[in-house]
């Protein structure tokens, strides 16, 4: 995933951490649980730009975090800027990239040194190993060979302490970096203090955006030096502002002396930085540290999965903490402790929150409901600065980072807004995020992935034409459909008139237009009512956006009976969904003019044309439910946690992407999965574990029980809720959220007579029309 559109035809060529809310925690032992000791951060950082194995990086960071901290590989300004096969360490760098293919931030470096005195990142860079490297969600250590130097962090929502642990010297060194690209460093000794700011971005920020910064050391300086670019500037210079401005500040230690720093930035202002150091207080390292633990055992703990391996419990609660990153924190407390953000819009600091670093076409698939059922109070707040982005942009961001991106397509913003609605999340404007819905689905946003691209044509046609030079019409068609169905919902709960209501239902049914009977797949049409020629099911890209139409054409999340009728009943479809994973994994790449990432990992994962890697597909395992054989789900399903997903550098088929492929698992884990955001149901699998609570944060609790789970015993045979039998193959909601019991019977073979009655079937709009 995640390529700029204007990119990806040439590519190949609180100050304890958790939200106020989340204070009280579960109610129940699982908070007293140290889940974190599963997580490894590391996992998915063997990656490239040729292979993603993840394209993660070690975030260290308090759950949703405004700055995250990271071990810095790459050279300044690579988006790869942690892989795990590299030797050496350039620094320390705080963070905000949501992706290597977005970039980064209002980042700035720190580095430790001994010997000569240097500044320019190749020049500091040191050897490192992994087998002395401890990597924690909340505590980052690291031996840095080159220096004889270990370096630790331990980072709050805003702020981190660093300690440095130096030999016997006179020549200890600590690099406050900047970055190039428009950069201030100042040094105040009599404070043992440097302040600054970088601009350096990646796009998507106003022309006032700043990160300021300020470190606080405990050790008074031995010596100062400022440097623009690589050069030193003249000695007794204390602020400098350049292209690429640093300092470099100097101690004499004792052997095993530790010198130890407080780090905050602010986008706002040096004095809010000055005051999210606060978020520290006279906290050493250790208290930081375990106030970080603390914090991520409280959001890992409204999920308590037992039993099981070490492994699948390591991969279950590492893609927790993925699913628990962003979208990030944009917003600030000021001095009177009021929230406020800067505005990455207008560039002006306003009341409320905000948050960003999410692309929706990847999480309002997963990652999203995830947050509706289980940290319901953060998404509250980020529905509330959805309504700030609307007021101070006049868009939804379907990409943001931190302002809007023109990436990727879709409108899947009516989805994130239906959904939380939909689920019971209040306290957001509703009559400005409806507002916002509807004018993001009628118009062209100021770039290509705001709004709707191609919009007069699909409202005037129903579909977005493939030869009207817009690139991945079809795909856009599709999504543009399912959002419509959002809208539609959203629109019957708000009570809005029955004409508004009819016009997105009717548009919810767009994807018809595309549906192709000879092939039986989804297929992109001209604007004269003809389909595209030639056409492959194996072409990627073109009218598809990272796959093609063997993967796309299942993004009927809201009518799957509707794409069952129109591929001639049950068991055609069955043998289509079959086919993805018996075929070969041939493609054409031609559209690229080369092997994209995406297909390459397609290729290599043993699993046909099956691309989990992406997101268009991860939805589709599911659909067997809908067509009476859920025993085909229960086994994809346990395939693709047992096969593509690891506790390992190279453990996930393809780019993480912001949370959605490690939701894809923790729900899947869990035995249910939300084909379909803005209705209420979940579509059932088989759960991995034994047995799994969920803790609710009214304090009921949903628990799913399967004793004789195993590899082997993989199937449903039986299962009843709160002791009645359950013959569905899907789970509601509303019911849910009251506490329940699900006690699944588990079997080596498949029980072929459960959920294969008409009614068992999920949710589809044609059979509720």
């Amino acid at each position: 995933m995640l390529k700029p559109l204007a990119a990806v035809a040439g590519l190949f060529l609180l100050a304890a951490g958790a939200p106020a809310a989340l204070a009280q925690g579960p109610t129940t032992a699982a908070a007293n649980q140290d889940l974190a000791q599963w997580v490894n951060p590391i996992i998915g950082t063997d990656s490239k730009p040729s292979l993603s194995n993840g394209n993660t990086y070690p975030a260290i960071c308090r759950p949703w975090g405004m700055n995250f901290w990271m071990p810095q590989t790459g050279k300044m300004g690579d988006g790869w800027a942690y892989q795990y096969s590299a030797d050496k360490l350039r620094g320390f760098k705080q963070t905000h990239q949501p992706s290597p293919w977005m970039n980064d931030y209002g980042q700035f470096a720190i580095m430790p040194t001994t010997g000569k005195r240097v500044f320019e990142e190749n020049a500091r860079a040191s050897w490192y190993s992994h087998k002395a490297e401890v990597a924690e969600p909340n505590y980052y250590r690291v031996y840095l060979a080159d220096y004889d130097v270990t370096t630790e962090i331990a980072p709050t929502e805003r702020a981190a302490r660093f300690r440095f642990t130096f030999p016997k010297t006179d020549s200890a060194y600590v690099v406050i970096d900047a970055l190039d690209k428009g950069s201030y460093v100042k040094v105040v000794p009599g404070q043992r203090k440097v302040i600054g700011y970088t601009t350096r971005n990646s796009g998507g920020v106003p022309k006032n955006f700043k990160n300021y910064f300020v470190v606080e050391f405990d050790h008074e300086f031995a010596s100062t030096a400022l440097y623009q670019d690589k050069v030193a500037a003249a000695s007794g210079v204390l602020e400098i502002t350049a292209n690429h401005a640093g300092a470099v500040v100097g101690f004499k230690t004792r052997k095993g002396e530790r010198v130890n720093a407080r780090v905050a930035s602010s986008f706002i202002s040096p004095e809010q930085a000055e005051l999210n150091l606060k978020e520290i207080g006279d906290h050493d390292l250790e208290a930081v540290r375990q106030e970080g633990r603390a914090a991520w055992n409280q959001v890992l703990g409204r999920v308590e999965a037992e039993g099981g391996t070490a492994d699948q419990r390591r991969t279950f609660y590492s893609c927790l903490y993925r699913a628990l990153l962003f979208p990030r924190k944009l917003y600030e407390v000021d001095a009177a402790g009021k929230t406020v953000h800067y505005s990455p819009f207008n560039g002006q600091t306003l009341p409320g929150y905000m948050y960003t670093d999410t692309g929706f076409w990847d999480t309002f698939r997963a990652l999203f409901p995830f947050l509706n059922l289980l940290y319901p109070e953060v998404n509250a707040e980020i529905q509330q600065g959805l309504a700030n982005d609307f007021r101070e942009s006049g868009w939804l961001p379907e990409w943001a980072s931190p302002g809007l991106r023109s990436v990727m397509v879709g409108n899947n913003s009516a989805s994130v807004v239906a959904d939380a609605y939909l689920k019971g999340i209040r306290g957001q404007d509703m009559e400005v995020l409806y507002q916002a819905l509807v004018h993001g689905a009628n118009n062209e946003g100021p770039l290509d992935a705001v709004g709707r691209r191609g919009v007069q044509y699909y409202n005037k046609l129903g579909y977005v034409p493939y030869d009207v030079k817009i690139k991945e019409n079809a795909a856009r068609t599709l999504e543009y459909a399912y959002d419509d169905f959002a809208i539609y919902q959203l629109a019957k709960a708000l009570k809005r008139p029955k004409k508004e209501i009819d016009l997105y239902a009717k548009r919810s049914q767009n994807y018809r237009k595309l549906f192709d009977k000879e092939s039986g797949l989804m297929r992109g049409k001209n604007q004269d009512g003809t389909f595209q020629k030639p056409f492959s099911p194996f072409k990627w890209g073109d009218a598809f956006t990272e796959g093609n139409s063997l993967h796309y054409t299942w993004s009927v999340f809201h009518d799957v009976q509707g794409l069952v009728d129109l591929m001639g009943g049950k068991q055609k479809f069955v043998a289509t969904l079959d086919t993805v994973f018996t075929l070969p994994p041939v493609f054409d790449d031609s559209y690229y003019g080369g092997t994209i990432h995406e297909i390459r990992e397609m290729q290599i994962a043993g699993m046909g044309n099956y691309a989990h890697g992406n997101q268009p597909i991860q939805h589709m395992i599911y659909l067997y439910n809908y067509a009476g054989q859920p025993w085909k789900t229960q086994y994809w399903a346990r395939e693709v946690m047992n096969r593509l997903y690891l506790p390992t550098a190279d453990g996930y088929c393809g780019d993480e992407d912001n949370g959605q492929t490690s939701a894809w698992y923790v729900f899947s884990a869990m035995g249910f999965y939300p084909v379909c955001p803005a209705t209420d149901q979940y579509v059932l699998g088989a759960p991995l574990f034994p047995k799994t609570t969920l803790h609710l944060p009214t304090g009921k609790d949903i628990v799913l029980n399967a004793p004789k789970n195993s590899d082997a015993n993989r199937y449903v045979n039986a299962l009843t809720v709160n002791g009645k039998p359950y013959d569905k193959n899907w789970l509601s909601h509303e019911e849910l959220l009251k506490g329940a019991v699900l006690d699944f019977d588990m079997s080596a073979t498949p029980n072929k007579q459960r959920g294969t009655s008409p009614d068992a079937a999920p949710y589809s709009f044609s059979k509720a029309k």
